[in-house]
């Protein structure tokens, strides 16, 4: 199932997406998914990003081959960080390259969606508490990054984390590929079979830092050919199974 969050009179709804038909449902798909009354065509709606989380809790280093490419070892669990709530756009809308920086990169990942307050769950009871997946772009000023030691400010700049373009509940992630294209040209392309630690092992160990609540996020740490972005260019991150995230940077 496609699920998709869009303005309905001003308001922020959540629909079933099929055959560019949005149905609109009755409350949210965390507690349960009942159709509503109206159904519209996909191209009358605002898109929005397909979840508003109170968190963004990011995995660094976790594909075998970008940690090869950088020349580091894998980590012996998983390196986590938070994207703030703010840094969250949908599909379509433009990524904002701050002044404070010269040099802003891409980074193309699976998002992981939660659908169930987790909090100490093993691994195997991580797939009962994800509602699905999307795409997202965890954008990131490199300069800030190494001049500040930390991460907060380089990755939580407003605009900073497409989501997109729907959550798709129907969907294997263990070993599907991830592809980005900079101006249509592939940058990045890597399976998630190549992930460090899977979905579930990362909700797993996650939940045991942090409560994760039904809408937090999850990135799940991105493939090798991280590169830099210029004003002008067009982003899409595609996933077989998902979509395709497309942002432009202004």
């Amino acid at each position: 199932m496609k699920l998709v969050r869009f303005l309905h009179r001003d308001i922020p709804r959540f629909g079933r997406l099929a055959n560019d038909q949005i149905e609109m449902i009755s409350g949210d798909p965390f507690n349960s998914i009942e159709p509503g009354a109206v159904s519209m065509n996909l191209d009358k709606v605002q898109l929005l990003a397909p979840v508003a989380p109170s968190k963004i809790v990011a995995v660094g280093l976790n594909y075998r081959d970008h940690a090869k490419e950088l020349g580091m070892e894998l980590p012996e669990e998983p390196i986590i960080f938070l994207k703030p709530p703010s840094s969250v756009i949908g599909s379509s809308e433009p990524v904002v390259y701050p002044p404070e920086s010269k040099h802003v990169e891409y980074e193309a990942e699976l998002a992981i969606v939660i659908g169930k307050t987790a909090s100490h769950i093993t691994v195997d009871a991580a797939q009962k508490h994800i509602l699905g997946y999307t795409c997202a772009n965890d954008i990131t000023a490199r300069d800030l990054q190494k001049r500040d030691g930390q991460w907060a400010r380089a990755k939580g700049f407003d605009t900073f984390c497409p989501l997109g373009p729907h959550i798709e509940t129907d969907f294997d992630p263990l070993d599907v590929e991830i592809t980005l294209k900079k101006n249509g040209i592939v940058q990045q392309k890597s399976p998630t079979a190549n992930m460090v630690y899977n979905v579930f092992e990362l909700v797993c160990f996650i939940s045991g830092v942090m409560t994760l609540f039904p809408g937090d996020v999850v990135l799940t740490g991105t493939p090798p050919g991280v590169g830099s972005v210029k004003i002008g260019d067009l982003v899409e991150v595609s996933i077989d199974g998902i979509g395709s995230l497309t942002n432009k940077i202004i």
